[in-house]
């Protein structure tokens, strides 16, 4: 529910709460719709009700590289592109139909500008979003691709099958074939 997710942050009262929830549109997204594309500039984050989104970019060599999931519960945005104004360089797709939350940076910054509450908000989602940058980072080098799988599996148990097997093969970094022998090591 989206008001446990930002009372779990202990900054906004629940009046607070009640009060900019308000300020978000509600979204309904298909599957294989985009919430962005690559080169669109990123004005609005989104907190994901129900749905699985992924993001995505298009290498060189013209191949589509999944490097992220978004599951419900959670927030979503071209971070770098949102904070920046800069064009986006990812894709973020819906894997199911999903339902939305959003909120538009021009409200963002208006209510941030006069509320040190969110102002305090907006620090612990960015030192979120550096964690995750890490931990990712850090899976990538140190760990295999069936450790990373088996991560995925044990944090995200509900969703993981929803999500095809080019996109987790994808994700982590190996084929197809290669994601099956893992899957059947596993007995999933």
């Amino acid at each position: 529910m989206v008001e446990d997710f930002f009372r779990s942050f202990n900054v906004f009262s629940d009046n607070e709460i009640k009060d900019f929830l308000q300020l978000f549109e509600v979204r309904k997204v298909h599957k294989n719709d985009f919430f962005l594309h690559e080169g669109d500039r990123c004005r609005e984050i989104a907190f994901i009700v129900s749905g699985i989104f992924r993001s995505y970019y298009i290498s060189d060599e013209g191949k589509d590289m999944t490097y992220c999931f978004r599951f419900p519960n959670q927030l979503m945005a071209s971070y770098s592109s949102f904070i920046s104004d800069s064009p986006s360089r990812e894709n973020m797709q819906a894997i199911t139909d999903a339902h939305l939350m959003v909120l538009k940076k021009e409200v963002i910054d208006h209510i941030a500008k006069d509320d040190l509450n969110w102002t305090r908000f907006l620090k612990m989602i960015a030192e979120q979003e550096y964690l995750e940058l890490e931990k990712r980072f850090f899976q990538l080098q140190r760990d295999s691709a069936g450790q990373r799988y088996e991560y995925l599996l044990g944090n995200q148990p509900d969703y993981i099958q929803k999500i095809p097997l080019q996109y987790l093969a994808s994700y982590l970094g190996i084929t197809q074939r290669h994601l099956s022998r893992i899957r059947k090591e596993m007995k999933i």
